[in-house]
């Protein structure tokens, strides 16, 4: 019975268009097509974090090293982040168990008192499969962790990881500002705790995966995203026009840079076109902190001539909503260039 399975019902609900793609549609992503296979695995620049406490020539090549990635890659990976692997190992566990919890119990709400709506599954507005996202979530705002009842083993470790990726998401916003030669307290300032996210994510086997993505191709909608990852891999990014896969490092968190720092930094730091394939066999799990300012915050460029208009976080996230719902897919940045 479906009420005691932990399964979102991705086939069911999406049969429609396995039928239509079977009968000869095209795998597409807004107007262009994308391809699956054949992507070469590559490392992310690593980045040990260790040295800035070395100070002197030492800290500030680790400095120059975080800049100088965020504008080349707009990814990277840290290790010695201050996370202890006892923390990740703990919350992956508890994050496993929570999957594990029966589907109706999860569309309910019913796991642990989360917000409303925070479970996550599939996507509502997919037209075609390029558009179908084969994973389901966990999105906690921040400002409800510490509120979480029940105080069990799941929301007393996800506080603690919470409070820890706080601190090191501030730490890399401080280095990156002091790199463009900006108030490196912009982002203690504009980015409090309580306007910060995690999302828990898995992604199911999937028998067809060679034609379905776990996670579409997108662009975060933030300053900065720090991501832990298993072994399994699956996580691609677009490095000069190409797809490339990225191996997985359990040692290390991934960092990525969102559109709005990409915005801020004038397009300095580059916001990166990313996805998740799914696998055939093997079910895959992630921790995602997503580092936001308050909805009211302005983004403005920080150079000149300046690339994008001014405009609050609420302004670019209803309008990532209202393209996402009218078109399926999200357009972000290019709406708001000058």
């Amino acid at each position: 019975m479906r009420s005691l399975t932990p399964e979102p019902p991705l086939e069911e609900k999406y049969g429609d268009l396995f039928r239509k793609y079977s009968n000869g549609d095209t795998v597409e992503h807004g107007e262009g097509t994308f391809n699956t296979e054949g992507v070469e695995e590559m490392e992310l620049p690593l980045i040990d974090l260790g040295r800035l406490s070395l100070g002197g020539k030492e800290e500030e090549e680790c400095k120059r090293e975080i800049a100088l990635a965020s504008q080349e890659w707009g990814f990277f990976q840290v290790v010695n982040h201050g996370i202890s692997r006892e923390v990740l190992e703990r919350m992956k566990s508890e994050q496993v168990k929570l999957f594990r919890r029966p589907f109706m119990e999860k569309v309910n709400d019913a796991c642990m008192n989360f917000p409303m709506g925070s479970y996550r599954w599939g996507s509502p507005s997919a037209t075609r499969l390029s558009q179908l996202s084969w994973s389901e979530a966990f999105h906690v705002p921040m400002s409800n962790i510490s509120g979480l009842t029940g105080r069990d083993n799941l929301s007393l470790t996800m506080e603690q990881f919470a409070t820890k990726i706080s601190e090191l998401a501030q730490k890399l916003g401080q280095i990156l500002a002091e790199k463009l030669g900006q108030d490196p307290m912009f982002f203690k300032e504009h980015c409090l705790p309580s306007t910060c996210y995690l999302r828990l994510n898995r992604y199911p086997p999937c028998a067809v995966s060679s034609k379905i993505v776990g996670l579409m191709p997108h662009t975060d909608s933030d300053f900065l995203t720090i991501l832990h990852q298993d072994n399994i891999g699956g996580l691609q990014l677009v490095k000069d026009g190409k797809w490339i896969a990225v191996k997985p490092n359990e040692d290390a968190l991934i960092i990525n840079i969102g559109d709005l720092l990409q915005a801020w930094s004038n397009d300095v730091y580059k916001s990166v076109e990313h996805r998740v394939l799914t696998n055939q066999h093997k079910e895959r799990f992630s921790m995602a902190y997503f580092f936001c300012p308050s909805y009211d915050s302005i983004i403005q460029s920080c150079g000149e001539p300046q690339v994008y208009r001014r405009f609050s976080f609420r302004e670019f996230r209803q309008q990532v909503q209202d393209d996402v719902k009218r078109l399926g897919y999200k357009i972000g940045l290019p709406r708001f260039i000058l």
